[in-house]
């Protein structure tokens, strides 16, 4: 893939700019803020971009603003978002919207290469990828309601697997379960969450969603 990475700090920067390259990826450009990264992204067109959400000048939501515009602007770029912590209002609005070509990453998730590879092909190829923290802390119980309360153990655990982007099948794998069993549980949660008849947007996404404040 055609790749462009924005992250501030220049070890990590140039550390995955070999990783990449190693994998036979083509890295356009390197950059270490947002406004370079939309500019990159303008100039070169890539398949995928890798961004930090805080980097200069204010290290605040500089790279998450750049992710969202990149999206708007240019919607055939696929976004991996990286983080040190679970950004909870971050991560809640990248997954607001369409979640096809977007994923978000915990930073420490990049040093199992495995991981961090295996979730830039699912995005670069029009998947979802999500932080297993991530999506368990999105998910976490509220003290003023328990959205989980009408969910199966399995249930809860089939939609965990569901909000880090995997498909039923992927599902399936991860639980040793029938791929039909998964789609029962699929549906179950849909229902429970009264999700049934809902048109025009994702009820994948939707399921997680429903559980955020």
């Amino acid at each position: 893939m055609r790749v462009i990475l924005a992250e501030d700090s220049t070890l990590l920067r140039e550390g995955l700019v070999r990783l990449l390259a190693e994998e036979g990826h083509e890295v356009l450009a390197a950059v270490g803020d947002g406004t370079a990264l939309v500019e990159a992204v303008e100039a070169e067109r890539p398949d995928i971009v890798v961004v930090d959400v805080r980097m200069p000048p204010t290290h605040t939501d500089e790279g998450l603003r750049a992710a969202l515009e990149i999206r708007r602007r240019w919607p055939r770029v696929r976004v991996l978002v990286l983080s040190q912590y679970v950004e909870k209002k971050y991560a809640t609005e990248l997954m607001s919207g369409d979640v096809d070509g977007v994923g978000y990453l915990l930073k420490d998730r990049v040093a199992q290469v495995g991981d961090f590879l295996d979730a830039l092909e699912r995005v670069g190829a029009g998947g979802a990828a999500f932080d297993p923290e991530v999506v368990r802390q999105l998910l976490a119980r509220s003290p003023q309601v328990d959205p989980l309360a009408r969910l199966t153990p399995r249930e809860r655990e089939v939609l965990e697997h569901m909000a880090q982007g995997y498909t039923n099948a992927s599902v399936a794998e991860a639980l040793f379960i029938s791929q039909s069993a998964v789609e029962k549980h699929v549906n179950s949660v849909f229902d429970k969450l009264g999700l049934s008849h809902t048109t025009g947007y994702s009820r994948r996404v939707l399921a997680v969603l429903r559980f955020l404040s």
